[in-house]
């Protein structure tokens, strides 16, 4: 989740965790210890969003009517495009070489402070700070937002399914956008295949995702964990409605546990 861009942290935090998971890898710093790949530490799309953005309009020089009509003329347009494109995309990969290199070298000054830190000590830091999101503990899914009072339009964001409550966040932001917990909501199913609606009191949303078994599924089963008195009516689609299998947690957006994940139990007291 943290390599995927689905724990919203600081840049200063994301180096911490990468610098923990060094420590639990390859206990103290050494020159000598294997590196993994920086992609392997670090989420990859923080680098790339420090690059500028691509620009496809062509040089100032391109752009008069007669300079056009000869390049056209002579074939040379498509070759002058394809040379800056070419241009662009070297210098854009030397950008990234050097923020790649300037980020390994800041995780390894933070790696150097823990030493005889233990693989347990560090594991145990790494979950403490991934915790500090409001979030952690939730199935993230990504959708689209339909139908909204406040909407005008589609709109693209992760919709998260806790121990207490569905909240929807706007993707890498730390703080929700809404939370509605268990008892605000009346009802919950599949419109059709790829539609989901949420009905939260008086409120009707609408979610397009390929997920929608596995939301509802997972929604059916914090509801009965949680105990809840009245367990929402799940909507019916007009025609097969899918079969929701009880006995598997989906995974959303979040892979299987493993050394470095963490899914509380259901029903645990974190959202």
């Amino acid at each position: 989740m943290v390599l995927r861009g689905y724990v919203p942290t600081s840049e200063e935090t994301l180096q911490t965790l990468a610098a923990l998971r060094l420590q639990s890898l390859n206990s103290d710093f050494s020159t000598h210890a294997p590196f993994p790949r920086l992609e392997e530490l670090f989420p990859p799309h923080v680098l790339h969003a420090r690059l500028p953005p691509l620009s496809h309009r062509p040089p100032a020089k391109c752009r008069g009517a007669r300079l056009r009509a000869g390049l056209l003329a002579g074939g040379l347009w498509g070759q002058a495009l394809a040379k800056q494109r070419a241009e662009r995309d070297q210098r854009l990969r030397g950008r990234l070489r050097e923020e790649g290199a300037s980020t390994m070298a800041a995780i390894v000054e933070k790696w150097k402070l823990l030493q005889g830190m233990g693989r347990p000590e560090a594991m145990a830091a790494y979950v403490a700070l991934v915790r500090e999101w409001p979030g952690f503990g939730s199935t993230l899914f990504d959708v689209d937002l339909q139908a909204s009072p406040v909407g005008a339009g589609p709109q693209r964001l992760w919709l998260g399914i806790g121990a207490k409550a569905v909240s929807l966040y706007k993707p890498g932001e730390p703080e929700p956008l809404d939370s509605f917990c268990y008892g605000r909501i009346s009802s919950f199913g599949a419109s059709d295949s790829s539609t989901f609606r949420l009905s939260v009191e008086d409120r009707d949303l609408l979610f397009e995702t390929s997920q929608v078994d596995e939301i509802a599924q997972l929604l059916k089963t914090y509801l009965a964990s949680a105990g809840a008195q009245r367990l929402p009516r799940p909507q019916e689609p007009p025609t097969s409605p899918p079969t929701l299998e009880a006995t598997v947690l989906p995974q959303g957006l979040c892979p299987a546990p493993g050394p470095w994940q963490h899914r509380p139990p259901v029903g645990s007291s974190h959202s």
